[in-house]
């Protein structure tokens, strides 16, 4: 995942922020407001108690026009797209505030309405109506534009937790595809020897239960140390080997340091299934697989490649068949959709080709 939108997710999924306006903070935001509208309309006047009279008639008006406009026009007129209505209301709105502003003053505090105006004002001027009206369009624009901000921030938050719900729920459903996928498969490795009565079925049945703890209790997190993941293979591919006996070459390279890396669980083994259903499942003789991890600092390089048999070496149609309906057709695809949910398309490349001979899987993976 980017950074960038890693960072984004992880922001607005923080339980420590809430993105929600109590009544304690209208509040605040009105009293800070009031004294700092106060101290510096004093300050300008040189008269503090005529600041603290004017701003104690016109802070009303504010605060009604304010939620007149974010909780009445905006959610009716706005949100339904009836632009003009909006506008029409809202200039009439402010033009009978600014109107009763005008008179309250006159009639309350002093005959100059507009002691910072050009000259002495006592008249209803359309001079005193155009500033008026700018100065209340002002204070609406900057409480709606926090109004806004907190309700964009509580829509983001909510959409990215229900993005990781559903990002989540699709990963727990492909691993659910690939463990019964898998179990299915060594399943029927143990069903092979126990027909033939073979001496390795209790080393089998030992390496399917390890198998099973380690899907059943240690692939739950997103990441999973390398190590395990390796591991995991090992038990693998020992009971395919036990399956396969001297039919099958088989060549594990492991190199470079796997300490402290991770990669999501489960992510390799489908390739390796698939190296075996189009190699040593469907070949009556003797085939090869190769399996390499190379880690280059946080890189890991991946490859599995397989023989090819040629058509005179494959199994009758009927088992051909049957094997094919077995594997299910999900494992490739199932990988190709974990990497797109679980990393940045920069952190890894994909490459899958098959000729004549050999069908390789080449995967170049950033590490965790």
């Amino acid at each position: 995942m980017p950074l960038r939108k890693r960072f984004k997710r992880d922001f607005f999924l923080n339980d420590k922020w809430e993105y929600k306006i109590t009544p304690l903070d209208h509040i605040i935001f009105w009293s800070v407001y009031f004294i700092f509208n106060t101290l510096r309309w004093g300050s300008y006047y040189g008269d503090y108690l005529y600041s603290l009279k004017t701003n104690s008639l016109g802070f009303p008006i504010h605060i009604i026009l304010c939620y007149l406009t974010i909780y009445l026009l905006i959610p009716k007129f706005i949100y339904t797209r009836k632009f003009l209505w909006f506008i029409s209301i809202l200039i009439i709105a402010i033009f009978l505030m600014v109107l009763l502003k005008f008179e309250l003053t006159y009639l309350l505090i002093s005959n100059n309405v507009w002691p910072e105006g050009p000259g002495e004002t006592s008249t209803f001027s359309l001079n005193y109506i155009m500033v008026m009206m700018l100065g209340e369009l002002y204070v609406i624009s900057f409480v709606t534009a926090i109004k806004v901000t907190i309700n964009w921030m509580s829509e983001n938050k909510r959409a990215a937790k229900l993005e990781k719900t559903q990002l989540e729920t699709e990963l727990r459903f492909l691993r659910s595809q690939i463990s019964p996928h898998f179990f299915f498969n060594t399943l029927n490795n143990i069903y092979s020897l126990s027909l033939s009565k073979s001496n390795k079925t209790p080393e089998t049945i030992l390496k399917l239960s390890e198998l099973m703890r380690y899907l059943l209790y240690e692939t739950k997190p997103n990441s999973q140390p390398l190590d395990k993941e390796i591991n995991c293979i090992k038990n693998y591919l020992d009971l395919e080997k036990i399956r396969y006996g001297e039919k099958l070459s088989l060549d594990l390279k492991v190199e470079g340091n796997t300490a402290n890396k991770k990669i999501t669980p489960m992510l390799l083994i489908p390739f390796i299934e698939n190296a075996f259903k189009h190699g040593a499942n469907k070949s009556i003789k003797a085939v090869f697989i190769k399996i390499e991890l190379i880690i280059k600092g946080d890189i890991l390089y991946f490859r599995a490649s397989n023989s090819l048999p040629k058509p005179e070496e494959t199994k009758t149609y009927l088992q051909k068949g049957l094997e094919d309906k077995q594997q299910g057709g999900i494992g490739i695809e199932n990988v190709k959709k974990r990497l797109s949910l679980c990393y940045n398309k920069t952190d890894y490349e994909l490459k899958i080709t098959k000729d004549e001979t050999e069908f390789l899987v080449d995967l170049k993976l950033k590490l965790e």
